[in-house]
């Protein structure tokens, strides 16, 4: 499947996954929207990608969602079409239960959940119209399986695959094909990023994600899954993705293992 003249509309692409994901689609000769709240950083990523010219940088805030139909109108005009929306921005959650205020809950949920949907549902009516399009979701493994520390990150995550699983059903006959992309541990900023009980972020790269996966190989991975048009991938080291099918095949084992995972 060629990427060719495709349009690709990136939200969090001003790092991470976001971004090595821009710069590996710029290669395939595509089309490309790029999102975050950040401009500046969105400048510098499009200076790194291939065929800048191709390239259109629109600043959103999905904490913003009740006014993500402008943003729409925006998008569609710079090329005149989207083929492809690849939701990845969020924010991640580094917190006991007992000791994250609700605010935290609430500013979780409107980010990663609320703002995706908005902006989703802001943009179906375009697909439904050009009888095509593809939607691809950045959730997570914990997306699957909910570990301490990430509560409400877990939740926002396995309310997207609720949702999306639910809209694919619903848009089959009208052409347009959804991928859930599950991350395990990836080397972005992702973890100094994640807000502690107070909504502070926690400014420390956990030990698993500097030990991820390169995003760069991530990315590459992802547009492979996008090609294939796969439902949900796992692009994960072997002990998250034995994690999901343990959830599945051996939910009381699993559960012994996560209870004994450091929550300090």
């Amino acid at each position: 499947m060629s990427f060719k003249n495709k349009v690709f509309w990136i939200t969090g692409a001003s790092s991470g996954i976001g971004k090595s994901l821009a710069i590996a689609l710029s290669n395939e000769d595509t089309d490309l929207i790029l999102s975050s709240r950040n401009k500046d950083a969105l400048e510098e990523v499009k200076k790194n990608c291939k065929n800048s010219s191709n390239i259109k940088v629109l600043p959103v805030d999905l904490e913003d969602y009740l006014n993500l139909d402008t943003k729409v109108k925006e998008a569609i005009s710079c090329f005149g079409k989207i083929d492809f929306l690849v939701n990845n921005g969020g924010i991640s959650q580094r917190s006991l239960v007992k000791d994250t205020n609700i605010s935290v809950d609430k500013r979780l949920m409107d980010i990663n959940y609320l703002g995706t949907v908005a902006l989703t549902k802001a943009l179906l009516p375009h697909f439904i119209e050009q009888k095509k399009g593809h939607f691809v979701v950045t959730t997570s493994i914990v997306g699957k399986i909910g570990t301490p520390l990430r509560s409400t990150y877990a939740a926002t995550k396995h309310a997207l695959h609720g949702f999306f699983d639910s809209l694919r059903a619903e848009h089959f006959k009208d052409n347009i094909a959804v991928t859930l992309v599950c991350p395990g541990f990836v080397t972005t900023n992702v973890s100094k990023n994640a807000l502690t009980g107070d909504g502070s972020p926690q400014n420390l790269m956990d030990t698993a994600t500097a030990n991820g996966i390169h995003p760069d190989r991530f990315a590459k991975l992802m547009i492979k899954a996008i090609k294939n048009k796969r439902e949900e991938v796992y692009i994960a080291g072997a002990k998250e993705k034995l994690g999901v099918y343990a959830k599945r095949f051996f939910p009381k084992i699993l559960s012994k293992m996560i209870r004994k995972l450091s929550v300090t």
